[in-house]
Formats: C-alpha cells, sequence, structure tokens
C-alpha cells in the first residue's frame, strides 16, 4: 500500500480536488466513495493511486471553516483562511442583505472582515454605494474603495500576511481582482448582463493563489444568497457585534431579543445604539 502523502487544496471541483504537494507539484484527488466535505484551503493526507492521481485519506485539523447552509445542505466556500474579503461594485447594484450575511458568516468562523468596493472610477455610483455601507463602516468593519482594473496597489497591504477568501455576487469584479493581483492566473472575466442589472458567472469553482510565501487568496464563485441555517439564535446574536456588549444583560436569561420585556438589544436599539436595519435583518434570521 502505497504511503500517504500531505498537501493542500488548491483547487475544488465537486468531488475532485487538485492537490498541491510540497515541492509544488499538482496530483488530482478524489474522496473515497460518496464522501464530500473537502474543501479548498483544506491541508491533507492522500494516497497516490497513479500518475499525478490520488484518494484523499483524512484531513488534517482545520484553522477556520467558512460555509453557508439551507434548511437541506451545507456549501463549503473555504477552509483555513483568516481574512473574508467581501466584493461590492459601483456597478451593478449588490444586495445589502447578501453583504450583512456575509459578513454574519465571517463572525461565526472567527475571521478578519475587509470590505472592498469596486469600479470606483464610477463616481456616481460609487457615492450612492459608499453611502449605502456607511452603516458597516460605522461597526467597525474597514471599507477599502479601489478600481481593480486601474491600480491594486491600496490592497496588498491588507492581504499580508493572511489567507484571504473573497466573496460577493458575480459581477463585482472578483476575478478582475485576481487579474490584477496575479496577471499570469488569467481568471476570466465577462461583461456585466445589463438587462439582468448583474453578472455573469465567470467561476464556477473555488481555487487557492500564493502571492507570496506567507500569503494566499482564494476566488470563489459568486453568490446570489448566503443561507445562515447553521447558526443557532444565540450564535446569530453573538455575530452582530453591536449586540455583543448588550448580550447577557437582558431580564431573562432565555431572552430572544424580539418582543421580551427587559431586552437589553431592543432597549439599545431604542436608544438609536443599535440600527433599527440591522435589528430587523436579526429579527429576520431567526424567524
Amino acid at each position: 500500500m502505497a504511503e500517504a502523502l500531505s498537501g493542500q487544496v488548491v483547487a475544488a471541483f465537486g468531488r475532485h480536488y487538485d492537490v498541491e504537494t510540497a515541492d509544488g507539484g499538482i496530483v488530482s484527488c478524489v474522496t473515497r466513495g460518496k464522501k464530500t466535505g473537502v474543501a479548498c484551503g483544506d491541508r491533507l493526507r492522500f494516497a497516490p493511486t497513479g500518475p499525478n492521481q490520488g484518494v484523499i485519506e483524512a484531513i488534517d485539523p482545520r484553522a477556520s471553516l467558512l460555509f453557508r447552509s439551507d434548511q437541506f445542505r451545507e456549501k463549503i466556500i473555504a477552509a483555513n483562511a483568516t481574512q473574508l474579503i467581501v466584493v461590492v461594485a459601483a456597478e451593478p447594484a449588490f444586495y445589502d442583505d447578501l453583504v450583512s450575511r456575509c459578513l454574519l458568516a465571517a463572525e461565526a468562523a472567527s475571521l478578519k472582515v475587509l470590505i472592498v468596493l469596486n469600479k470606483c472610477d464610477l463616481e456616481q455610483a460609487a457615492a450612492t454605494a459608499r453611502a449605502k455601507l456607511a452603516h458597516y463602516r460605522d461597526l467597525g468593519y474597514p471599507l477599502l474603495t479601489l478600481s481593480a482594473k486601474r491600480d491594486i496597489a491600496p490592497l496588498r497591504p491588507y492581504l499580508q500576511g493572511e489567507t484571504s477568501v473573497l466573496v460577493g455576487q458575480s459581477g463585482m469584479g472578483k476575478s478582475s481582482i485576481i487579474n490584477a493581483l496575479l496577471p499570469e492566473a488569467q481568471a476570466h472575466t465577462r461583461e456585466i448582463s445589463q438587462a439582468l442589472n448583474s453578472g455573469k458567472h465567470t467561476t464556477t469553482h473555488a481555487r487557492l493563489y500564493h502571492l507570496d510565501a506567507d500569503s494566499h487568496i482564494i476566488d470563489s464563485p459568486g453568490l446570489q444568497e448566503f443561507g445562515l441555517a447553521h447558526l443557532n439564535e444565540q450564535g446569530i446574536a453573538h455575530a452582530f457585534v453591536e449586540f455583543r456588549p448588550y448580550l447577557g444583560h437582558c431580564r431573562f436569561s432565555n431572552c430572544r431579543h424580539r418582543v421580551e420585556p427587559g431586552c437589553a438589544v431592543l432597549e439599545a436599539a431604542a436608544a438609536g445604539k443599535i440600527g433599527r436595519q440591522r435589528l430587523e435583518t436579526y429579527r429576520k434570521l431567526v424567524r
């Protein structure tokens, strides 16, 4: 029996995975049987089954796991990331609810967060988008504005020493960011579908790129929704950073922060310390 070798998943295609070995080689691996649950960024051990082919034997313990879920299934996005970069654009329009859910998922996974507003050369649209994102900046989330096709330099300091995963709707410019950072990656970009005011899907699988020995970036397929069914009510409440100073101070220990008397979260909202929009997002999620 061949000795198991170590590697890292640098691309995930359904049940097939490109695994990079210590010498930089790529081995195409599969899981045994119908097992899934392997993510881009995973470090693992595999047994060779042929030239540049192998079968995955075990996944090493993960430092983090970013995934989304609905009532029926989970979709793993990336493993061992340290930072989530939510990419939005001046055009096409982005869904504020999707941005909020991405940030909540990052908080639940204990990831750093950066919001990147791309295509800021479209000045009027960029001003509207900045105003739409202001409440996230007020919560302490860093907001970086740039035009990836013109100058990617402002992003580079945020990537140093991190394993960052790019998420966002299709058409926001994630592939343009990858192209600007790594021209040799030749990530495909497509025109925006003006009729739908949304981008066409360009990335169909997650892929990890090395920026340098200590900095890596994972591009992920475009999202139209981000389910958080894997979080319970307590987990959802804790993921709202502005709720945290008030959690545990309600009159009832099992307070759901919806209509209960003596709720510290609701009292903070009434005092203007928690935004009404964010409170409604929380209520929508726990419903």
